[in-house]
């Protein structure tokens, strides 16, 4: 394991960054899909711009977690991709 990983894992022992950190996810979800399929298509940052019309910093700051996307922008960048978007609303086991 590695020293983030060890860390991560430490920090969120603590039940109050965990609940922080689960608040989270949706969108680390939404970003991590983005820099995967990118990655995926060997695609810069600057090609996805190019694609999308969205510039290569806003598409930096969106990977960086620093830039919160309209609904209308994430459409773009699937776009972009060559694919579609699909939102999916599930059980929150945890809010039983």
């Amino acid at each position: 394991m590695n020293s983030y990983q060890e860390y991560k894992q430490k920090a969120l022992e603590n039940p109050e960054v965990k609940k922080e950190y689960e608040a989270l996810g949706p969108e680390y979800d939404i970003i991590q899909a983005m820099i995967d399929a990118r990655k995926d298509q060997n695609l810069t940052q600057k090609e996805l711009s190019e694609r999308t019309g969205i510039t290569q910093a806003d598409i930096s700051r969106i990977e960086r977690g620093t830039r919160n996307p309209s609904l209308e922008m994430i459409k773009r960048l699937a776009r972009g991709l060559g694919m579609r978007l699909k939102l999916e609303f599930v059980p929150d086991t945890a809010a039983k």
